[in-house]
């Protein structure tokens, strides 16, 4: 008989695709400027919907967003954008969409005075993760000092769809912190 693994509660369900994110992805320390920009872009699509909704999304936002091509995102064009909102394959906010391109001008800001998002992020936490030992889903902040922090800073550098807790679920999508939970198979890979 197989034995059944062990996962965070909100990815046990029967959703493969939330499962896969979760074995293969979510809290893996992430240092890759271009996927670090995508999950910033994803993270800030999400709010107020569900992560599934922006999964289910994901291949239409690389598609659309020139596989987060930071550099080429920041060139978009007011028409580009509107196009986009004509496309039932990504969520057609316009604050969001429009926030995609903002968010691609002030990273490249930032690269610009750290030399990578990745020495960016990571300043925040020295380089490597913060460690949680949460044991079941109610234990898990919303939002922490660290993330109220880096959203502050993001903030004042231009971005926008930064909020402290978009920002912690960030951190927590890239492995800036391990919040699988002690019982999971995950928390002692990650």
């Amino acid at each position: 008989m197989a034995k059944t693994l062990s996962r965070c509660s909100w990815a046990s369900g029967d959703d493969a695709a939330m499962r896969d994110y979760h074995d293969n992805e979510w809290g893996v320390p992430l240092h890759d400027d271009t996927r670090l920009f995508e999950f910033l872009v994803l993270e800030g699509a999400q709010a107020g919907l569900s992560w599934s909704t922006v999964l289910n999304k994901r291949e239409a936002y690389r598609r659309v967003f020139h596989g987060f091509d930071i550099a080429r995102v920041a060139r978009m064009s007011d028409t580009a954008l509107e196009k986009l909102l004509l496309d039932p394959a990504i969520i057609r906010n316009r604050l969001k969409v429009y926030s995609a391109r903002n968010n691609a001008r002030a990273a490249l800001k930032v690269i610009a005075e750290f030399g990578s998002l990745d020495a960016y992020f990571w300043g925040f936490v020295d380089g490597k993760p913060v460690r949680n030992r949460w044991r079941e889903r109610g234990q898990v902040p919303a939002r922490t000092e660290l993330s109220d922090k880096l959203s502050k800073d993001l903030q004042k550098r231009g971005f926008n769809f930064v909020g402290s807790t978009i920002l912690y679920a960030q951190m927590q999508a890239t492995g800036m912190v391990n919040d699988h939970f002690v019982g999971c198979f995950r928390h002692r890979q990650v």
